[in-house]
């Protein structure tokens, strides 16, 4: 499967070391103008080479729109892009043609399938994340009132201790890290530096707040607001976990510590539901936190078996992120973004 979104579809193309990734976007209304400095500039939170603390491989990452468009405006028309592939290196993978490395897909693509492309790992690179992140900048232009702001909460045992109703969302990006507290920031980049000297990984958590969601977006049973976003969050490279609202704390609370008491304006006291009752937004805050693990290369010798079954030495090379989760937050947001405009046009149909 390589479409996602029902209304709002993204379908998807490319490997890590191809020519070239891209899409083709539907359902996108007409008459859209369209910021194509914005949609860039949540390409380059995304990319590689960005700092100092993530993979140093160097691209561009830029999008070229070959349809849907006209004069800056959507049509009402697929939307087809390419984002070209500058920067392989694909001799950094000629050392595991015979062998699975631990914890990637290596394995399981090539039972499968009988065949995997070793170059950057295919078309399980994490690189097909930037496609989603045109189509999500894209969704938050045609659902602007909509806000989603995503940030680092925790590297390893690190984690931000403030509530995200105390932070400043504009100063997210202000770090390499894209923690919004300068103090916990600091901390997370020393931790990361360190864990990349010794040839390690370390992983985290995102989370991700919507605010200004209109009440009644979502669907009874198995289509419900939390489980679409589940799904796309637990799409993303290297997810272990996902939650909301009070999520596996609230399993530990009882039900008159955990209920959320209406105001006489439908609005609630408390907010452990999350801003998603019955599967359906309350038009209260939507907060969610998604688990990335450590990143499975490592720059160090392990033990694993290769095509013939064979217990094996490798030793990671090329260029990797010693921890996935600041290059995350535009993704989380993108995928977000994506799934609440899914919704959105599901209702906006539904009372035609």
């Amino acid at each position: 499967m390589n479409t996602i979104g029902k209304l709002y579809r993204l379908t998807t193309f490319g490997e890590s070391h191809g020519e070239a990734i891209g899409g083709i976007i539907d359902g996108v209304p007409s008459g859209i103008e369209l910021d194509f400095e914005q949609i860039q500039d949540e390409l380059d939170r995304r990319k590689p080479g960005q700092s100092k603390i993530v993979t140093q491989r160097k691209e561009s990452d830029t999008v070229k729109f070959l349809s849907g468009i006209l004069d800056g405006k959507t049509t009402g028309t697929s939307i087809g892009f390419l984002i070209p592939n500058e920067n392989q290196r694909s001799k950094d993978y000629e050392h595991i043609e015979e062998v699975y490395r631990p914890s990637h897909a290596d394995f399981t693509y090539s039972k499968k399938y009988g065949i995997r492309d070793v170059r950057g790992g295919g078309r399980t690179s994490a690189r097909e994340t930037a496609n989603w992140v045109v189509a999500g900048a894209i969704a938050k232009q045609i659902i602007p009132n909509i806000k989603i702001n995503a940030y680092v909460s925790s590297v390893g045992d690190l984690f931000l201790e403030k509530p995200y109703q105390a932070l400043d969302f504009s100063q997210t990006d202000s770090n390499i890290v894209r923690c919004p507290d300068a103090e916990t920031a600091e901390k997370m980049i020393e931790r990361i530096q360190e864990i990349r000297k010794q040839g390690d990984t370390i992983g985290g958590t995102v989370t991700c707040v919507i605010q200004n969601v209109p009440i009644g977006l979502g669907e009874p049973i198995f289509d419900k607001l939390h489980a679409r976003l589940g799904q796309a969050m637990l799409s993303i490279n290297a997810v272990k976990g996902f939650e909301y609202g009070s999520g596996f704390c609230g399993a530990r609370m009882k039900g008159s510590e955990h209920n959320d008491l209406f105001n006489q304006d439908g609005t609630t006291k408390t907010n452990l539901s999350g801003g998603i009752q019955g599967g359906i937004s309350n038009g209260m805050d939507i907060y969610f936190r998604v688990a990335f693990k450590p990143v499975a290369t490592l720059m160090k010798e392990q033990e694993t078996i290769n095509s013939e079954g064979e217990m094996v030495k490798m030793h990671g090379k090329g260029r990797h992120d010693p921890c996935v989760v600041p290059r995350a937050v535009p993704i989380v947001e993108a995928l977000a973004a994506m799934t609440l405009l899914d919704f959105v046009l599901q209702d906006a149909s539904r009372k035609i």
